[in-house]
C-alpha cells in the first residue's frame, strides 16, 4: 500500500516504528501491517465472528469497569462502541484476510483499534492518540488473544446454531414429517443396490429422512455443549496473569446474558486455551449431517429423474430452467446445490482436524482458520437446509401413478412367496418372468404353485410396504 503523509493521512506508532494511516480509518497501525502482509483470499471476517469478538469486548469492559481495572469512564464508553458496532455499524472497518499471523493476533487487534478509535472519537479526542484509551491497556485490559479467540470461536459458533442453523434442520424435518404425511398411502418399489426391492411407502421415505435430520439435530446439541465452557480469563498462556481474582467469573456471567447461553468458565483455563477438540467436535457432528444431506439430495434427484426416461414418482418444485439450449427443462437444482455445500462442509472439517492438531505447548496458531472454517460451516448448512426446504422439500408432489406401476411391476414382490413356495422355486418364477414378460402371478398360477386366493392374500401391496406396528 503506497500512502503519502498529508491531510489525508495520521501518524501512528508502534514497537516497530511509524506508519501512515488513512484518517478516516477506525483501525490502527497494527491492522496496517496485517493487510499489507496477508493480501492472500480477500476474505474478511465473518459477520458471526465479529459479533462474537465484539461481545467479548463489550463483556470485559463492564467487567473491568465494575471491578475497577479500567477508569468507569472508559467501560462506559467502550460499551457504547460495542453497542454501536452490534448494531452494524463500522463493519468495513474489519479488514484483515481470515488467513493471517498465526491464533489471530492480527484480527484481534483490528478489533481492538477499531473499538478504542471510536472510543476517541466520541470522547472528542483524535484517532490514533491512544493516551486516553489505548487498545492494549483499555479494550483488551487482563486479555489476551490466546484465551479471547478461542472464547470468539466458542461464542460465534453457538451464535451461528441459535440464529441459523437449528431453525433451518428443524424447518427441513417438519417439511419432511408433512411430506410423510401427505404421502402415506402411496405404494412404491423399494430399491436396493439400484435394484427393484420389496414395496414400501413413499411417506415412508420421507419419514425416515425426517428421523435422520432429528437424530442429527440431536448429535450437534450434544456436541455444541461445549463450546460453552469457556478459557477466558487465562490470559498469555493460561494462568490468568494480569486478571482479576473475580474477573473470569463476571465475565462468563455476563456473556451468558448477553447470548442467553449456560456459559462457565473452564475448570482449567490452560487445557481449555489448549486444545481444540470442542470445534473438532462440532465439525464432526456437522459432517456427519452434511454426509447424510449429500445421500437424500441424491435420493430426490433419482426419484425426480426423467421426466420421460428416468423414475418420476416424484415432482421437486421446477425454480429455474435447466439449460441453456433444451427448452423446457427443469433441473433439481436445490438438491444440486445441497451435495455441493455438502462436500464443502466435509472439507472444511478436514482442514478443522488438521489445524487442530496442529498446536505446540501453551497455545494452537491456527485458530483462524479454524474459526472461518466452523463458523462458515454452520451458516452456509444451515442456510442451506432452509433454501432446501422453502423452494423444494415443501412443495414436493407425488406421481402416484408412476410408483404403483413400478411397485406392481417389480419382480421383487416374488420375495413375499419365500415362505410360501420356497426360495429356489420363487427364484425360477422370477428368471422366468424376466425372460417371457408374463407376471408374476401368472406363472405361480400357472405352475400350480399356489391358488389363487392364496397368491391374492401374499401378494398385497398394501400390507408388504406396511411397517411393523410397536407392541404394547
Amino acid at each position: 500500500m503506497n500512502l503519502q503523509s498529508g491531510a489525508n493521512y495520521r501518524t501512528e506508532r508502534d514497537s516497530m516504528g511509524e506508519r501512515q494511516i488513512p484518517a478516516g480509518a477506525y483501525y490502527g497501525i497494527q491492522t496496517l501491517r496485517a493487510i499489507e502482509n496477508f493480501p492472500i483470499s480477500g476474505i474478511k471476517p465473518l459477520p458471526t465472528y465479529i459479533d462474537a469478538c465484539v461481545l467479548i469486548k463489550k463483556a470485559t469492559a463492564l467487567v473491568n469497569g465494575e471491578l475497577g481495572c479500567i477508569p468507569k469512564e472508559i467501560s462506559q464508553v467502550l460499551v457504547e462502541v460495542t453497542d454501536e458496532v452490534l448494531a452494524g455499524q463500522f463493519r468495513d472497518q474489519f479488514v484483515v484476510d481470515i488467513y493471517q499471523a498465526g491464533a489471530g493476533t492480527s484480527h484481534h487487534m483490528n478489533i481492538n483499534e477499531v473499538l478504542a478509535n471510536r472510543a476517541l472519537e466520541i470522547l472528542g479526542d483524535e484517532k490514533g492518540n491512544y493516551k486516553r484509551v489505548s487498545p492494549n491497556d483499555h479494550v483488551n485490559y487482563g486479555q489476551s488473544t490466546n484465551d479471547v479467540i478461542p472464547t470468539a470461536i466458542r461464542i460465534g459458533g453457538l451464535l451461528a446454531l441459535e440464529r441459523t442453523f437449528y431453525p433451518a434442520l428443524s424447518g427441513a424435518i417438519a417439511a419432511l414429517d408433512n411430506k410423510a404425511e401427505e404421502f402415506k398411502d402411496i405404494v412404491k418399489s423399494g430399491r436396493t443396490h439400484l435394484q427393484d426391492a420389496v414395496p414400501v411407502r413413499l411417506g415412508e421415505s420421507f419419514r425416515a429422512w425426517a428421523q435422520i435430520l432429528t437424530e442429527h439435530l440431536i448429535r450437534v446439541e450434544k456436541a455444541s455443549e461445549d463450546l460453552m465452557t469457556l478459557g477466558l480469563g487465562g490470559s498469555a498462556a493460561g494462568t490468568g496473569l494480569n486478571t482479576h481474582p473475580q474477573y473470569r467469573h463476571r465475565v462468563a456471567q455476563i456473556l451468558s446474558e448477553l447470548i442467553d447461553q449456560p456459559l462457565r468458565p473452564a475448570p482449567h483455563l490452560m487445557a481449555a486455551m489448549q486444545s481444540m477438540a470442542p470445534f473438532v467436535s462440532v465439525s464432526g457432528a456437522l459432517r456427519n449431517l452434511a454426509q447424510d444431506c449429500v445421500k437424500i439430495s441424491h435420493d430426490l434427484r433419482l426419484m425426480d429423474s426423467g421426466p420421460k426416461t428416468g423414475f418420476k414418482e416424484i415432482q421437486l418444485p421446477p425454480v429455474q430452467p435447466g439449460s441453456s439450449i433444451m427448452p423446457g427443462k427443469y433441473n433439481p437444482v436445490m438438491a444440486e446445490m445441497t451435495s455441493m455445500v455438502c462436500f464443502q462442509v466435509m472439507g472444511y472439517d478436514s482442514a478443522i482436524a488438521l489445524a487442530a492438531q496442529a498446536g505446540q505447548l501453551e497455545l494452537n496458531v491456527m485458530m483462524p482458520l479454524i474459526a472461518y472454517n466452523l463458523i462458515h460451516s454452520i451458516e452456509i448448512l444451515g442456510n442451506t437446509l432452509a433454501a432446501l426446504t422453502n423452494q423444494c422439500l415443501e412443495n414436493i408432489s407425488a406421481n402416484r401413478d408412476r410408483c404403483l406401476a413400478y411397485a406392481e411391476g417389480s419382480l421383487a414382490l416374488v420375495t413375499a412367496l419365500n415362505p410360501h413356495i420356497g426360495y429356489l422355486n420363487a427364484a425360477a418364477v422370477a428368471k422366468e418372468s424376466l425372460e417371457t414378460g408374463k407376471s408374476l402371478r401368472q406363472i405361480v398360477l400357472e405352475r400350480g404353485l399356489m391358488s389363487a386366493e392364496e397368491l391374492a392374500n401374499v401378494i398385497d401391496l398394501e400390507t408388504m410396504s406396511a411397517l411393523p406396528r410397536e407392541e404394547g
